[in-house]
């Protein structure tokens, strides 16, 4: 109770969709995470900037939790000055959702997913890769 009245103030999320639609994921784990995707803010913590993408999972539809991925401003500008190119709003969200997708196959199990998914500088190639950009 009380470390809801003393949690330092945080920007409201934007983004989220009008209808809130639970997606799954059947993680290399071995769990099946389901998933809402809540909205993004922008966060700068630790001298790092960005945008906070957050997501409300569960692997037994019973225990749900948010988890946060974190997609550093640095990170993509360096990207965008290597290619030549401005990724928009909705790759930058592609950026993120694939980060949580890689967050559920690395990550042991669920109790491991309480914890940020941070997507830097060497994480971004590899992302934009995959997604074909």
């Amino acid at each position: 109770m009380f470390r809801r009245f003393f949690a330092k103030s945080r920007s409201p999320l934007s983004g989220a969709p009008a209808v809130r639609r639970m997606k799954t994921y059947s993680a290399q784990s071995g769990y099946v995470y389901q998933y809402f995707y809540e909205g993004h803010r922008e966060f700068d913590a630790g001298g790092e900037r960005g945008t906070e993408f957050v997501f409300h999972i569960s692997a037994d539809r019973k225990t749900w939790t948010d988890l946060s991925v974190l997609v550093s401003a640095s990170a993509i500008q360096t990207w965008e000055q290597a290619n030549t190119r401005e990724l928009s709003a909705n790759e930058h969200y592609a950026i993120a959702k694939m980060a949580l997708f890689q967050a559920f196959d690395e990550r042991p199990g669920p109790a491991q997913m309480r914890e940020q998914v941070r997507v830097r500088n060497a994480d971004i190639d590899g992302i934009v890769d995959t997604l074909g950009l």
